[in-house]
């Protein structure tokens, strides 16, 4: 039996019927799945299907999450399966803001 593992990561454009892949081993099944960017109810509800229908029982969540996301996350797909949150120290979360304020992703001023 393979591991499942997915990934959940927030776009602007990010639509999670369109916007998903997998790649499977003999060992691994790891699914990606991109919300629209902080769209929380939408991730809680994609990550408890990936759960309840896929089987998945580690989740990793891109930075963007908050702490409160996180534990709604958690909530919805109950004990035994794994929750983390990708983190960055301060010189790797200024260089990722930059780069998103660059591509559109952050309005001006903030």
């Amino acid at each position: 039996m393979a591991f499942k593992a997915a990934s959940v990561v927030m776009a602007p454009d990010g639509d999670p019927n369109k916007h998903r892949a997998s790649i499977k081993t003999s060992k691994l099944e790891l699914t990606t799945v991109i919300v629209e960017l902080m769209n929380f109810d939408q991730a809680v509800s994609v990550c408890k299907d990936l759960v309840q229908n896929e089987g998945v029982q580690s989740l990793s969540l891109c930075p963007g999450f908050s702490h409160d996301a996180v534990a709604r996350i958690q909530s919805a797909v109950g004990e035994g399966i794994a929750v983390n949150v990708a983190r960055g120290d301060v010189p790797s979360t200024r260089v990722i803001f930059e780069i998103l304020a660059k591509e559109g992703w952050i309005p001006e001023g903030h």
